[in-house]
């Protein structure tokens, strides 16, 4: 059989999808077979993700595929970073997720702190420091009384594997991101876990990319009517993980998974945990293959998103794609810090934004399209700063910039981005994540080359990415 079919479960936090691969030796074609919305609740006084629902909605996918592509050999999963269910010794979930948005944290930092500072946190983890990382989340858990009701701590993607199998594992790049791993023995840190009080609970086993994490249980199979020999196979299950995986690239590089956060790094051999790295707020996090992806958490996609939810909600909604096409004959907007924390928890962004532009030492926006503008522009800037200290960090050289994700159809930021960073910006693919979790797939058994880049000089052969010539920006 020369075509092989894998499946990719694929949540991010704005909407979640499951696609099909075709894969032969000298291509992966992806097939949409379901698509549906995500986004945070506020439920029992926090922000949450509605899972339940998530899974309900993965199950309608699962049953398409069935029919579709009944030859499907397996299934990776992957989700967002960070966020985790509690569950009892039964195995049941105790409450709906909450998310990282919300703005429990802020009161348990110093507390954490306290035990373990800062600089011993990146000796351990490589982890720059996010309010929303899941050992903070922890913190706050236990603080209101829920960590003692738990036996489980899993993380999201990893949960839905537990559901669909019955197996419970935890998977190694996305507990890299939780600040509990530690990153020189690729193992969870015994020692931030009994200084912080986090043992018990217990965190299920790490388990690498490509590792088979169990068969559907026979009432799965039987009720989607998939084959029973179809397995979930761990992949990189941290999004990200997964997207740097699928990047085109075949000479020195830089990424930027752009969707509603951007990640923006370059791909390391090994964690850089010098105090230089930490100051300027890099983050090691495991890649698939082995790598480490030296990173920074920038503003994404998110500003733009919870701006046009603003406008609607006021009854005033917008086209988004019209808002870029005029924002894109403005001429530069007045530039603000889109990694300010003040962006992280939902509601009255436009507002938000305004205030960030002014206390730079800029003009308010005069329409909803020069706040775009302003906003492109600022993101454009932060990759572009976040790249150079990348290089300078790493003493390597970057040719090109990558960007794979949602922000790869915005031809306004890949534009912006090539005049920033003043380097060649090749966009897409749109899917990178999938794409790297149905290649991690395919790689375990064979069905692509065992070599991660010789993966990417097939993927780089799309004649569906678009490049963006270096320039330069204009003054302003």
């Amino acid at each position: 059989m020369s075509e092989r079919v894998f499946a990719a479960i694929d949540l991010g936090a704005s909407g979640g999808r499951v696609i099909a691969g075709v894969v032969d030796r000298r291509s992966v074609v992806l097939h949409e077979v379901h698509r549906f919305p995500n986004g945070v609740e506020f439920v029992d006084g926090h922000h949450r993700w509605d899972i339940t629902r998530l899974f309900g909605e993965v199950l309608v996918g699962l049953a398409r595929l069935a029919i579709e592509f009944p030859d499907v050999e397996s299934i990776g999963i992957d989700t967002w970073a960070v966020d985790y269910a509690l569950l009892d010794g039964d195995g049941r979930m105790i409450a709906e997720p909450i998310a990282y948005r919300d703005d429990r944290t802020d009161a348990v930092i110093d507390d954490v702190h306290a035990l373990v500072s800062p600089e011993e946190l990146y000796a351990v983890n490589g982890l720059q420091f996010l309010p929303f990382t899941t050992i903070y989340q922890l913190a706050a858990e236990r603080r209101s009384g829920r960590l003692g009701e738990a036996t489980w701590v899993v993380l999201l993607p990893d949960l839905i594997a537990f559901w669909l199998t019955g197996v419970l594992a935890t998977e190694y790049t996305n507990a890299s991101t939780t600040g509990l791993v530690d990153v020189t023995t690729r193992s969870w840190s015994t020692t931030l876990l009994e200084r912080l009080g986090f043992n018990p609970p217990s965190f299920p086993a790490l388990e690498q990319p490509g590792t088979v994490r169990g068969s559907l249980t026979p009432e799965r199979s039987a009720a989607l009517g998939l084959p029973s020999d179809v397995v979930v196979r761990t992949v990189g299950s941290h999004d990200t993980a997964s997207a740097v995986a699928g990047v085109p690239a075949t000479e020195r590089f830089a990424y930027v998974a752009s969707g509603t956060w951007s990640l923006v790094g370059v791909e390391l051999d090994e964690p850089l945990l010098t105090d230089a790295a930490r100051q300027a707020g890099f983050t090691n996090e495991a890649g698939v293959g082995g790598r480490t992806r030296l990173l920074r958490n920038v503003g994404g996609l998110w500003l733009l998103q919870e701006s046009l939810r603003d406008w609607a909600e006021r009854g005033e909604p917008e086209s988004l794609p019209q808002l870029l096409d005029q924002a894109a004959a403005l001429p530069g907007g007045p530039t603000f810090d889109v990694d300010d924390p003040v962006f992280i928890t939902p509601g009255y962004m436009p507002r938000r934004i305004t205030d960030a532009i002014v206390a730079a030492g800029g003009c308010a926006p005069d329409s909803r399209a020069a706040l775009v503008r302003s906003i492109i522009d600022s993101l454009a800037v932060g990759y572009a700063r976040a790249i150079d200290a990348a290089c300078e960090l790493t003493g390597r050289s970057v040719d090109t910039v990558h960007i794979v994700g949602g922000g790869s159809k915005n031809a306004l930021l890949c534009r912006l981005t090539a005049a920033a960073t003043g380097r060649r910006v090749v966009a897409g693919p749109a899917e990178a994540t999938a794409l790297g979790n149905i290649t991690t797939q395919a790689r375990a058994v064979g069905a692509l080359p065992d070599d991660l880049d010789e993966v990417r000089v097939l993927l780089a052969a799309s004649p569906d990415l678009v490049e963006y010539p270096a320039g330069k920006l204009v003054a302003r």
